[in-house]
């Protein structure tokens, strides 16, 4: 899996970016063909944003989330892209 992490207004420090790859890192408990993954930080007047796109044999899954704090935006971010993998996994094991 090739993880790429980029910030748009914002310097993407150390820790962070460990952060990033240690929650998305999670995903591939659920899937297999995850090929790579875009992760971009933004900050905007005071909300600081999270946003992925995951590229999956046959789909691109994307998700973005919002909140006063970084760590807690990545959370949430971790959280739906994990949701919608899982109904990916489903909707192809159906087939």
């Amino acid at each position: 899996m090739q993880l790429s992490i980029s910030g748009h207004h914002l310097n993407v420090t150390e820790p962070i970016k460990g952060y990033i790859a240690h929650k998305l890192g999670k995903l591939e408990r659920h899937c297999d063909d995850i090929s790579s993954i875009h992760a971009i930080v933004s900050v905007e007047k005071l909300l600081q944003k999270a946003e992925a796109t995951i590229h999956v044999r046959g789909a691109d899954i994307f998700a973005a989330a919002e909140h006063k704090d970084l760590y807690a935006a990545i959370d949430i971010l971790e959280d739906k892209l994990d949701r919608q993998l899982i109904k990916y996994k489903e909707k192809n094991r159906g087939r």
